[in-house]
């Protein structure tokens, strides 16, 4: 019998979304209802937009064109629209208008709300502000700020005027802020005076104005009074505080109706070399690709209430931003980090009756050695988890400790470039535990060898064989990069970059990125599996596995672990930590050291930069360390590496 840790009740599989989608489409499974999707586009789109009540003011004339490749696919061909209609002024002028669209929860406390019609009215008061000061459709406006309702309000402020958001990570300094406002051309600034993060302050206009000493593009800046400071550097004639750009608006400018291939999002994601890949997202493709994703996969209906422990310079930042509001759900954003202090997060889900939960596996590592959560997290119907393969303890105390043994975790897999997931568990279906479940709809995925046949029972490369509307236009300004990192090594075919399989009933799983992975003794494996085996042992918290040159085997694995309070890093533990490791995988994967550190490099999103850890072990370029929230982990790990 398959290993299943959650199936549906038949009223689960009933009131879901994707049931009803089903049934507009006339089919009855998932499985039926994913062929569709790839097989029938111009049958399959049109009912989804359709059953998310999805609005375009002029219908489009294909649904998609692929004349100039797969690789250059436009969507809704024709079709006109705008995002911010869609997810905000449209419910300011319904049934839910003075119900609470978006929540904030200061980090000293503080808590803070609009309802539906007051965030319409917002966006409408920034957007008239920003065209009060030269911004037009196609402008880049960077947005640098604390997670916020004023994110929220000027991201759709953005959209409102199809001027194209650059999000930009709130911890980011200021060369990596302005690398990125230089290659995005930006016009236009939107940051705070500060902000509030694990009790320190930010000086957030501060790093702003050393950024933009070498972002001459950059002509406006607007700043929050986030902190009320009384000692604001201001630049006469570049910078406005955003209270006084809206004060004597009208709020009457109507939203810019767009082609649906318009720009929406420029998000930068780092590399392993060069300069950051800025990924160029559409209003109707990002629109729609994201809406299918959190109604249907993550089950988010009108009136839900949904938190992610994210930042917008991550894609999933934008994820809720947008997806919640498509769906009509309330969205809490949190300034800070979500586990400072230690139960937050929990505290949060308890104080807004949150229904759908957003964290990483990271997160959940890094919380599990606080405890167990102490409130009542009942509301909870469905927690949405991404950002790198997960280890079986720490998903199962997910389950159990947070969900109750009888909430699903919707587990997803995509990436910046992808907006929205290529895989994903669904409520309809049986879950396996870490499992990633199936392909999303509209993906036409698969999993190749290296000869780009597919495969079978053996780990290979993530591929998807078709265009969907939510995948990036290019990277800004670099076609040729776009081309190479995604669709020249099978043609005509996007190669993700993620190692993932598929076993014997049809449920995906990755195995971390192909870059990763290791070939021990021409054994490959992804460090996941690695890790996995050494969190299971007891007194692991954190662990990162990498590839390190060997002359007889080819790579050997290290494995760099933080243990949990009250454990010792003594050889002993060590020699604990790798049997067991070679319990779980075999003999030819006993890894040849284990490394105690007390930190592994994280970016902000709290993802484990492996192949900088490697590159420091092996003293070889680290590429874009601009992302990590705690670069100085590198310098213990290059000093635990030459003692071991």
């Amino acid at each position: 019998m398959p290993d299943f840790i959650w199936s549906p009740t038949a009223e689960d599989v009933e009131s879901a979304n994707l049931t009803r989608l089903a049934h507009r489409v006339g089919v009855e499974s998932y499985e039926e209802l994913h062929r569709v999707s790839i097989e029938e586009p111009d049958r399959f789109w049109p009912a989804l937009i359709e059953d998310l009540g999805l609005e375009f003011s002029e219908p489009w004339e294909q649904v998609m064109d692929t004349s100039r490749g797969d690789e250059w696919a436009t969507w809704f061909t024709g079709g006109k629209l705008n995002l911010a209609w869609n997810c905000v002024h449209k419910w300011a002028a319904g049934e839910l208008a003075e119900e609470e669209a978006a929540i904030w929860h200061g980090e000293d406390g503080s808590r803070a709300s609009l309802t539906w019609r007051e965030l319409s009215e917002e966006v409408f008061r920034l957007a008239e502000g920003l065209a009060s000061i030269g911004i037009g459709p196609g402008d880049a406006v960077g947005i640098f700020l604390p997670m916020s309702l004023q994110v929220a309000i000027a991201s759709h402020a953005c959209a409102h005027l199809g001027a194209v958001q650059v999000p930009i990570f709130s911890g980011f300094a200021p060369p990596a802020i302005a690398a990125r406002l230089a290659d995005a051309k930006a016009k236009a600034l939107i940051t705070a005076d500060g902000s509030l993060r694990r009790g320190q302050v930010v000086p957030m206009k501060q790093i702003v104005d050393e950024a933009l000493e070498s972002s001459p593009t950059v002509t406006h800046t607007v700043v929050w009074r986030r902190l009320g400071l009384d000692d604001v550097p201001m630049t006469i004639g570049r910078d406005r505080f955003w209270d006084e750009l809206t004060e004597n608006t009208s709020g009457g400018l109507t939203p810019s109706q767009v082609d649906s291939e318009h720009p929406y999002l420029l998000a930068y994601t780092s590399g392993t070399t060069g300069k950051p890949k800025g990924a160029l997202h559409v209003q109707g493709g990002f629109l729609v690709s994201i809406a299918r994703e959190v109604a249907y996969q993550a089950n988010v209906k009108p009136g839900d209430r949904i938190h992610f422990a994210t930042d917008m310079g991550w894609i999933m930042g934008p994820w809720t931003v947008v997806g919640g509001g498509a769906c009509g759900a309330t969205v809490v954003y949190a300034e800070g980090a979500p586990d400072f202090p230690e139960d937050r997060i929990w505290k949060l889900v308890e104080a807004e009756r949150v229904t759908m939960l957003g964290v990483s596996p990271t997160l959940i590592r890094a919380l599990i050695p606080k405890g167990d959560p102490k409130s009542d997290l009942s509301s909870l119907k469905a927690m949405c988890t991404t950002g790198e393969p997960w280890n079986k303890d720490p998903y199962r105390w997910l389950f159990d400790k947070v969900g109750g043994g009888t909430t699903p975790i919707v587990n997803c897999s995509g990436g910046t470039e992808v907006g929205a997931c290529f895989l994903t568990t669904c409520v309809t279906e049986p879950i396996k535990p870490v499992a990633l479940g199936f392909p999303a709809l509209g993906q036409d995925m698969d999993v190749y060898g290296p000869d780009g046949t597919p495969v079978r029972g053996e780990v290979g490369e993530l591929v998807c064989k078709r265009p969907w509307p939510g995948m990036t236009r290019g990277i800004w300004g670099d076609d040729e990069r776009y081309l190479d990192a995604y669709w020249r090594r099978f043609p005509g075919v996007w190669t993700h970059g993620d190692w993932a399989s598929i076993d014997e009933d049809g449920y995906w799983y990755l195995h971390g990125r192909s870059d990763d992975t290791l070939n021990i003794a021409g054994k490959r494996i992804g460090p996941a599996e690695l890790e996995s085996a050494a969190v299971g042992h007891g007194a692991v918290a954190e662990a990162a596995a990498i590839g390190v040159p060997h002359d007889v085997k080819g790579e050997v694995a290290w494995i760099f672990c933080v243990l949990r309070p009250g454990n010792e890093a003594t050889p002993a533990c060590a020699l604990e930590i790798s049997t067991a490791v070679t319990d779980e995988l075999g003999k030819a994967f006993r890894p040849d050291r284990i490394v105690f550190v007390s930190a592994l490099p994280k970016t902000r999103s709290a993802k484990i930069v492996r192949r900088a850890v490697r590159a420091r072990v092996l003293g070889k370029e680290q590429g874009d360390l601009s992302s990590l929230e705690n670069p100085e982990a590198l310098d213990e790990i290059g000093d635990a590496a030459a003692r071991a």
